[in-house]
């Protein structure tokens, strides 16, 4: 795919509003809904955008978007226009056997549910509500029993880095077809002590690898593109060839996408913004066409250009491959042309000196 024109993936957060309170949540989400969210014809009208690209993935997420009582319709529509379309819940009581079966019956491809934590204690402790990993578990298996594609998702942070393998094994008995894991970006409720450090990033690179092959499911990370360049470097190691196809190891599939290349997020309230963890408005939905602001904003055109990459992601040799976090840059430094400050490897010593002299 051209990432000029078209991003792999959209994602709409439908509302902020969810009944969980969790520690690290991005969106800070609420209790009540926004008034001032996209309606239902605005909403179907941003799904047409989506389908001007082509035929991106298509995620309604949040908050919970369950809270939206117009979810199914504008799930229906989403697939009606021959969008692949997912869903990501949140393990509330209101994900009841009877929604999992609406998903399934509106057509949708997957359902993503967060598994966080390694049994009820760490799991709920981290969500803020008791009951929520039976319910994820509950939700997870029946999807698994009426043939709904699931993806689990997990936030990496000093809390459960050292019982990956064991959430793994959930995904296992579940048979979900993705692990999805989240790295940290200090935004919304997280906090910098919950933020691995570097050499840990690598740690955990590590443990991903390894499972990555022997496991049913496939492993693909966000926020955490550099474990891309770690999968190149092991496989060059072990003599693989970087591109070559492997189903478990969705590495190389999503080459060089990041935040605003390849990859767009549209808030409750209709921003278009680079991705939910690098929250920068380059337009609104309700004033831009969604096409034009990924295509032609300032900010979407500088993003995707990894010639201005500054510090040593600037001139990394897996800087198409990789590019770093764009919103840990921020986050970390105000800067999102920033090298990513969650990677250890340094490029070869000739490019900085090169670097130097200019």
């Amino acid at each position: 795919m051209n990432f000029d024109q078209s991003p792999l993936l959209v994602i709409w957060e439908t509302t902020q509003s969810c009944d969980l309170a969790c520690v690290h949540c991005r969106a800070s989400a609420q209790p009540e809904r926004h008034p001032q969210e996209l309606s239902t014809e605005e909403g179907r009208a941003l799904l047409d955008q989506v389908k001007a690209f082509g035929n991106p993935l298509m995620v309604f997420t949040g908050g919970d978007p369950l809270k939206r009582p117009d979810l199914m319709e504008l799930m229906r529509y989403s697939v009606s226009l021959g969008l692949r379309t997912n869903v990501s819940p949140s393990a509330t009581p209101l994900l009841t056997n009877e929604a999992i079966d609406g998903f399934k019956t509106a057509g949708l491809a997957r359902m993503a549910i967060s598994l966080d934590g390694w049994d009820a204690a760490s799991h709920d402790t981290f969500r803020g509500v008791p009951g929520t990993f039976d319910r994820a578990m509950d939700a997870l298996r029946h999807a698994r029993d009426i043939g709904l594609e699931t993806q689990i998702q997990t936030t990496v942070t000093r809390a459960n880095m050292d019982h990956l393998g064991e959430i793994a094994d959930l995904v296992e008995e579940v048979k979900g077809r993705m692990w999805s894991l989240f790295f940290l970006v200090v935004t919304g409720r997280a906090q910098q002590e919950q933020d691995l450090t570097a050499e840990e990033y690598e740690k955990v690179f590590e443990l991903l690898y390894q499972r990555s092959k022997s496991s049913s499911f496939e492993v693909k990370t966000t926020e955490a593109m550099h474990y891309r360049r770690y999968v190149a470097q092991r496989r060059k190691e072990e003599g693989h060839e970087p591109e070559a196809d492997d189903s478990k190891r969705v590495a190389f599939r999503s080459a060089g996408v990041s935040d605003a290349k390849g990859f767009v997020f549209v808030s409750h309230t209709g921003d278009v913004c680079p991705s939910g963890f690098l929250a920068i408005p380059g337009g609104n939905v309700r004033r831009e066409s969604l096409v034009d602001v990924y295509r032609n904003s300032t900010l979407f055109r500088e993003l995707r250009d990894t010639s201005m990459r500054e510090g040593k992601c600037g001139f990394c040799e897996y800087r198409n491959l990789c590019g770093g976090s764009r919103a840990r840059a921020y986050a970390a430094t105000g800067d999102y042309l920033a090298a990513d400050p969650r990677c250890v490897y340094q490029p070869h010593t000739e490019r900085l000196m090169a670097a130097a002299r200019h």
